[in-house]
């Protein structure tokens, strides 16, 4: 199968993505809502879902679930699950295991700026080099000095962009990264010459906020977005799908997303 062909599982047609990070199991302890979601994603897909994030583990368990659905596997793990404050990880999964579990694609996290970051940016041009080879989708995550926001610098559009270029000239697909809300956000998507996702943040209550973040993530030119805990921790996973659905591919507003919200 061929890359583009790969890519066109992981973007729908008009080339933009709503993708459900379900990984969260390699990186931290706070899992509330995964295996709940997991079980409903048909409906998910049906509301518009493209493209799952899951762990080897659960490609593995959950193959029924994911026939339907773009699928990208984690290969990379955290060192020290219960700390999330280092930014550590290390490679595990090949792109032949992802290979051999149906996956479009590998992704794994970079952190340019930190302590180790070289470590990490190995992980990620190895799995780059393996997806060419392969012609398998290789995403890169860019967090720039870690996985969370920690400082002003660590969320600058400048710094971001910076980062997510390093992810390209690893050799990534796909970036994944945040996006500061901030006008300057633009600047993320032109340098990473890549199609975008935007993170999909920390888990939050004030939903019409969060989809006017979202309505302009794709307005600076991100290609969608890839949501966790505001999907799986969600009340209604599958209300939230739909109004990302009517922003990410309809190009709705934030409002009319959260009328969908509420229906």
């Amino acid at each position: 199968m061929s890359k583009v062909r790969r890519m066109s599982r992981i973007f729908a047609n008009d080339g933009k993505s709503i993708t459900l990070a379900l990984d969260r199991y390699n990186f931290a302890s706070d899992t509330d809502g995964i295996d709940r979601t997991i079980e409903i994603l048909p409906e998910l897909v049906e509301s518009g879902l493209d493209t799952v994030l899951v762990t080897y583990g659960m490609a593995k368990t959950h193959e029924k679930q994911f026939q339907n659905v773009g699928l990208l596997i984690r290969a990379d793990i955290t060192s020290g699950i219960f700390d999330p404050s280092v930014p550590s990880t290390e490679g595990f999964v090949t792109v032949e295991d992802a290979l051999r579990l149906g996956a479009d694609g590998v992704i794994s996290m970079t952190f340019p700026g930190a302590h180790n970051e070289v470590a990490s940016h190995r992980i990620a041009w190895e799995l780059a080099r393996e997806s060419d080879k392969w012609n398998m989708v290789f995403m890169c995550e860019t967090l720039p000095y870690g996985y969370a926001v920690t400082t002003p610098e660590s969320n600058k559009p400048e710094i971001i962009a910076a980062s997510a270029r390093v992810g390209t000239e690893l050799g990534a697909d796909i970036i994944k990264t945040r996006f500061s809300g901030e006008p300057g956000d633009a600047e993320i998507v032109k340098r990473a010459q890549r199609p975008v996702l935007a993170l999909g943040g920390p888990k939050t209550d004030d939903q019409l906020q969060y989809f006017k973040f979202v309505r302009h993530c794709m307005d600076v030119g991100a290609k969608g977005v890839a949501v966790g805990r505001n999907i799986v921790q969600d009340p209604t996973p599958k209300r939230m799908v739909a109004a990302l659905n009517h922003i990410v591919h309809n190009d709705g507003t934030a409002e009319e997303a959260f009328e969908i919200y509420q229906a």
